[in-house]
């Protein structure tokens, strides 16, 4: 992978970068859509690309590895093949669902023993194997295993669990160097700074990271129910200490104004289910601020969805239209939602980046988190 800077914002810690893997080009600041499962929810591949048109997804190691299983993805040739999808995939190691599935997992300094959410059978994840299941599921980037701490976090505990994260980095990169890549593409390796909500820990984390000289560092452990002015200050701590020639990967975050925020510290990439989950429920994100369809307000409103027209949704139907749909309990409804949302999200990444080419970031994201923090 290569990755360029291409411009810095003067007012804030902003970037514009380019990244080039085997599967294309990636503009920053980008969003990735999460395909938990070989699949964004609710979004055919085709209006996935033509539409809302990321540079990459996001796909679940844990997940696809309890279905459809390696063998299987094997057997397609990889993620890419198996889904139709011939852009850049990032997957996650499983470390997050360490964290969010903790009532069925054991830890300790081996790996993690977790029981299936699906059939309750038992698994062991170690830093090895995540390494050789990612190579198998054969995504672009691929993530160190890690173990994302709770909020709040004991400081020895997030203490511990940080130096684990980084024994574990070293057995993940040793055991990496062994393994070939499968399906004729390479694959770029991102190692993940830990700490908490702890401004040493993530500092020394930052460090120990910054030291690997991996291609792209991420930032894990946050949006897992800290304040949101906590986790902008823990991503600037970060930031100012990652190599400015490598991509930032926040893991997991977040609103737009969470996105807009991270941005202006540094960021360059970001997923999250919540444009998906939102939009499943009913929530539409707009640059004038948060829609909650369901309302009985838009039952006789015919004006469109959004007049900005991001992606075909947007003019095609009207809001007493898509109101009715969840009323009514229709799919379409949480497809036609979900389709404006991933839209908006990219709309709003790939106008950061315009801004920050064109030099008034700064101006601009201000304004923006003004309007969005509005409920409709």
């Amino acid at each position: 992978m290569k990755f360029t800077l291409e411009k810095k914002d003067n007012l804030s810690k902003a970037r514009a970068g380019k990244m080039t893997t085997d599967h294309g080009t990636i503009q920053t600041p980008i969003f990735m859509p999460v395909g938990t499962v070989a699949s964004v929810k609710g979004v055919h591949q085709r209006e996935l690309k033509d539409e809302i048109n990321p540079d990459i997804i996001l796909g679940n190691t844990y997940h696809l590895y309890l279905r459809p299983g390696t063998k299987i993805l094997e057997q397609a040739g990889g993620l890419h093949k198996f889904m139709g999808w011939d852009r850049n995939i990032l997957t996650d190691s499983g470390g997050y669902q360490v964290y969010s599935l903790s009532a069925n997992r054991k830890i300790n300094e081996e790996g993690v023993n977790f029981k299936s959410h699906i059939d309750g059978s038992n698994h062991f994840f170690t830093p090895e194997n995540v390494m050789e299941i990612q190579r198998t599921i054969g995504a672009d980037i691929i993530m160190a295993f890690d173990e994302c701490t709770p909020y709040p976090c004991d400081y020895n505990y997030a203490k511990r669990s940080m130096h684990m994260t980084h024994r574990w980095l070293e057995r993940c990169i040793s055991h990496l160097e062994k393994l070939p890549y499968k399906y004729g593409y390479s694959q770029t390796f991102f190692p993940i700074v830990q700490g908490s909500t702890y401004k040493d820990l993530r500092k020394q984390s930052a460090e120990y990271i910054a030291s690997v000289g991996a291609e792209g560092n991420a930032i894990g452990g946050l949006s897992v129910g800290e304040p949101a002015e906590e986790m902008y200050e823990m991503s600037e701590i970060v930031c100012d200490i990652l190599p400015e020639d490598k991509p930032r990967y926040l893991m997991g975050v977040g609103t737009p104004i969470n996105i807009l925020e991270n941005i202006a510290l540094g960021v360059d990439m970001f997923d999250c289910v919540m444009p998906t989950r939102n939009a499943r429920n009913g929530m539409l994100f707009t640059a004038h601020g948060t829609i909650n369809i369901k309302n009985k307000k838009w039952e006789d409103d015919f004006s469109p969805i959004d007049d900005m027209g991001i992606t075909f949704v947007d003019t095609e139907y009207s809001k007493a239209y898509l109101r009715h749909l969840f009323a009514a309990n229709e799919y379409l409804g949480k497809q036609i939602a979900t389709i404006h949302n991933l839209g908006f999200y990219l709309w709003l990444v790939r106008t950061a980046r315009e801004r920050i080419l064109a030099g008034d970031f700064l101006e601009w994201k201000t304004k923006m988190v003004q309007q969005m923090d509005k409920r409709l």
